[in-house]
């Protein structure tokens, strides 16, 4: 046992610490804690006991906010999940008949034998369930005086009840015939829809009454119900499904109320807490909460600190100015870069330590991230489910192998279980503070040496920190000379791999540049990495792989990472600073997947099986091969125009090879970006400055935008006398004049326009030079306009054989309007190729152009894309193995 001291040894706290104490600390709860975990003495009478308990208590100051009732994230999650598997289960009730029907009837299988068993009828069964269970949980939340969770259980039934009436109503009134035969089973000869109300009753009653490991009559009342489930199914008394959808919306109430009302926390606080200190072997006189948001109250007996007379000059100035402001700045920088609980402590023997409380209720938030983070990101977040044990010792473990590695890192001296929380004491970090509470001006060199010094002693040991922010570095100022600090190594790796410590770097050289500028952040890493960890960095420099607080530091320097790639090239001209794939999909693979089963849903709703059928019998295969070729003649129109605006000498074949290959690219990139790329990397490899090269493709690009606008532009003025060729209606019409006025009116609000203007001026700034060389040269403006227009006629011409295919007919004009605007439309969407947008922007015009049936619009749409974009995806891919091979790319 610890040595004790007399009351009135100690300091007396402060009228604020007494005011907290008051508020927050209950003095019975501490008498019983200290009772606990220190044995009374033989002879001792109770109230004796009592006495000295409390008199032991009044020493201890307790300054904290605790969380009486806290919104558990998990209650949230199985709500959804809940209503998730309620709409699961009537799915699989109106397309699974089989297999959920099969499955009750093997249980039922055992009714006989179970009639035998069973000494009073079912529904007495029921009956007995209905009012014990209720009234079982009742008296045992009122014994425990639970008043408020014994209102939340009687809400959450009344609710649940009145969830399952309003679903047997809905699925009778609303539901098709298969989903109420899946639910209904045969009582006396006729189907009746079984969905029991007083099972959602019990279930969400039981939810909200507590777990079942601390309320008994929760423990047995789960056993009751599930006995008298087992005895209706197998009965033949409810249906699997209803009996399912029951059980869902009681769980889907209770953690509905449960999340709404709050839970009773149960982390530890006030007497737990200070049960927990104990037994991780100290004897606490004070435990001050660390509050991030608010400043520090100075103590009562504490010397009241000035503040500065001028702006900081030095390190160690701004250090010790800040320290003695507020003691408690590195505790407030661990609170916000992890979220956990800390806490001053005060022991008896005079040490000042770190408490930091990790809750379990806060797992479940890191969890839903982890497993998010895990799911998108590529090698870079694993151990996604942890439980509250396991982050304990990851945390643990971390800090103890980077203190052994040399690192500075602050000890971790005990770890304790309470309740549900894991408490970690550690020593305090010096008089250290973040490097977020020091001004830019103070950041010398030597101080960004030392930061890269101390992480490269983690590295060295193969350790990775991956959360490196301005929270996580602290500073402290020896002697006149910087002292750098790493907190922070929950996240960690022990055994890290290479992609986890060029993070690392790339965090660091991130955080630095916001800091100190591109360049000095660039210098003070040459002097501790080579240029080959340098050159490493650049393709990593993401917002993605950045945290939190950095990233929230980035949305005011947007050009940042921009210029630090810039720096890395300009330093290591051979270095390759592109963007590495580190996520396994984004809104473009959300796209990708979205519209081509919207595109299918779309064909087979509209799609009339025996028109079809009619237009297949009478197509002629030869259109086809001849739409096929006038597709392939659009990559001549491709290379005459890559050809023409391009600064150097191209080849012939080697153009057209590479615009073949472009097709497979395609299966990776939206429309347009594919073959963009590939040109760039054929003037780059032709001796062609990436800037130059950058130009020219842009203005490829943007000729063949003027020249389809414009070609769509004539063909719509020239069919405006033709109304049977080309019946738009006026509704159509006004509909297109009010959008241009309203888009030529928003262009007269200076802000709007100052906003067009930023999009648009990059692009003409990059192309204006090639523009007016080509100017210059009249014979390449015209071969250039020449292949953009083969190129689009071919596909008119390819969609025009198409339906030629299918024994359809239509103008020449119709056709180019439908073809240009239905493409269009199609690739403004960021799919790949413009997979299923295109085709069904396609099949779209083209029934509301030529009034062709939607069925067939669809298959003339998709027998387009299949034999201008799918068909030449192999030829794409011998292009692209041939210009690997012979190292053209």
């Amino acid at each position: 046992m610890s040595a004790r001291r007399s009351p009135g040894a100690a300091s007396a706290p402060s009228p604020a610490a007494d005011a907290h104490v008051d508020a927050h600390v209950d003095l019975p709860e501490l008498v019983t804690a200290r009772q606990v975990v220190e044995p009374p003495d033989e002879g001792e009478t109770p109230e004796q006991q009592r006495e000295r308990a409390a008199a032991e208590a009044d020493r201890i100051v307790v300054d904290d906010q605790p969380t009486v009732r806290v919104h558990h994230p998990s209650d949230l999650i199985g709500a959804v999940m809940s209503g998730l598997g309620i709409a699961l289960v009537m799915v699989l009730a109106t397309y699974a008949q089989h297999t959920t029907t099969g499955v009750a009837e093997d249980v039922q299988g055992f009714a006989a034998l179970l009639r035998r068993i069973l000494f009073v009828p079912v529904q007495v069964l029921e009956g007995v369930v209905t009012l014990a269970v209720p009234i079982a949980v009742g008296i045992e939340l009122a014994v425990r005086r639970l008043g408020r969770q014994l209102i939340e259980a009687l809400v959450a039934a009344v609710i649940a009840v009145v969830l399952t009436w309003l679903a047997i109503v809905l699925v009778q009134e609303v539901g098709s015939e298969a989903l109420v035969r899946g639910m209904s089973v045969l009582l006396s000869g006729t189907w009746t829809l079984t969905i029991p109300p007083y099972v959602a009753m019990l279930a969400g009653l039981l939810t909200v009454s507590g777990p079942r490991s601390r309320r008994r009559t929760v423990a047995w009342s789960w056993n009751l119900l599930w006995v008298a489930i087992a005895v209706l199914l197998v009965t033949a008394g409810v249906s699997l499904p209803g009996l399912a959808v029951a059980l869902l919306i009681g769980r889907l109430t209770g953690l509905g109320v449960r999340y709404v009302s709050g839970a009773r926390s149960e982390r530890a606080y006030g007497a737990r807490l200070l049960a927990g200190i104990r037994r991780a072997g100290y004897e606490p006189v004070r435990l001050r909460r660390i509050d991030p948001d608010r400043p520090a109250s100075d103590e009562a007996d504490d010397e009241p600190v000035a503040g500065p007379t001028s702006t900081a000059s030095t390190l160690a100035d701004t250090v010790e100015h800040a320290e003695r402001a507020d003691g408690d700045a590195a505790s407030r920088a661990l609170v916000r870069s992890t979220g956990y609980r800390a806490y001053e402590l005060s022991t008896e023997d005079g040490q000042r330590l770190d408490l930091v409380v990790i809750d379990g209720d806060r797992q479940v938030v890191g969890m839903v991230s982890r497993v998010w983070r895990s799911i998108r990101l590529r090698g870079l977040e694993g151990r996604s489910v942890q439980s509250l044990r396991q982050t304990a010792e990851r945390t643990a473990l971390l800090g103890y192998a980077a203190r052994s590695a040399g690192v500075r890192t602050p000890e971790l001296l005990r770890v304790a279980e309470v309740d549900d929380s894991m408490l970690l004491v550690q020593a305090r970090p010096g008089r250290a503070v973040p490097l977020s509470d020091l001004p830019d001006d103070v950041l010398s060199d030597e101080l960004l040496r030392e930061v890269w010094a101390q992480l490269r002693t983690a590295h060295d040991a193969g350790i990775a920190h991956r959360e490196l922010s301005s929270d996580t570095i602290l500073v402290e100022d020896v002697v006149g000379r910087p002292m750098v600090w790493i907190v922070g190594w929950e996240s960690g790796y022990v055994a890290s791999s290479e992609l986890a410590r060029r993070m690392d770097l790339t965090q660091l050289l991130a955080l630095l540049a916001l800091r100190v500028g591109v360049d000095r952040a660039l210098q003070s890493a040459a002097h501790s990495l080579s240029d080959d960890d340098i050159a490493a960095i650049g393709p990593l420099l993401q917002g993605i792989a950045l945290p939190e607080l950095t990233r929230s530091q980035l949305r005011g320097h947007k050009k940042v990472l921009e210029d630090l790639r810039t720096a890395i090239v300009a330093r290591i001209p051979e270095a390759d600073v592109e963007p590495q794939q580190l996520v396994r999909f984004g809104a473009r693979t959300v796209l990708t997947i979205i519209v081509p089963i919207v595109a299918i849903l779309f064909v087979v709703t509209r799609v009339n099986i025996d028109e079809i059928s009619a237009a297949l019998a009478s197509s002629d295969w030869r259109f086809t091969v001849l739409a096929f070729l006038l597709g392939m003649l659009t990559l001549v129109g491709a290379s005459l125009a890559l050809m023409a605006f391009s600064p150097v000498r191209l080849p012939v074949w080697l153009t057209h090879v590479v615009q073949a290959a472009a097709s497979f690219v395609a299966l990776a990139a939206p429309a347009g970006i594919g073959p963009a790329a590939l040109n760039l990397r054929l003037l780059t490899r032709r001796g062609v400055s990436t800037t130059l090269a950058a130009a020219t493709v842009a203005m490829v690009q943007v000729s063949q935008f003027v020249v389809t606008i414009l070609l769509l532009v004539v063909l719509s003025l020239a069919s405006g006398g033709q109304e049977s060729e080309l019946p738009i209606s006026p509704t159509v019409l006004l509909a297109i004049a009010l959008v241009a006025a309203v888009v030529a009116a928003s262009l007269l609000v200076p802000k709007v326009r100052q906003w067009v203007l930023a999009k648009i001026r990059p692009t003409l700034r990059q192309i204006w030079p090639r523009l007016v060389d080509i100017l210059g040269r009249p014979w390449r403006l015209v071969v250039a306009v020449t292949g953009n227009l083969v190129m689009t006629l071919g596909y008119v011409l390819a969609f025009d054989a198409c339906l030629a295919a299918f024994g359809q007919e239509a103008s020449l004009i119709q056709v180019a309007i439908v073809y240009l605007a239905g493409n269009t439309a199609g690739a403004l969407v960021p799919t790949p190729g413009g997979m299923g947008a295109i085709e069904v922007a396609l099949a779209a015009s083209l029934t509301a152009v030529t009034g062709i049936n939607p069925g067939v619009a669809t298959s003339i749409a998709v027998l387009f894309r299949v034999v201008t974009f799918w068909v030449r995806i192999p030829i794409g891919w011998v292009a692209m193995r041939y210009l690997q091979r012979t190292g053209e790319l």
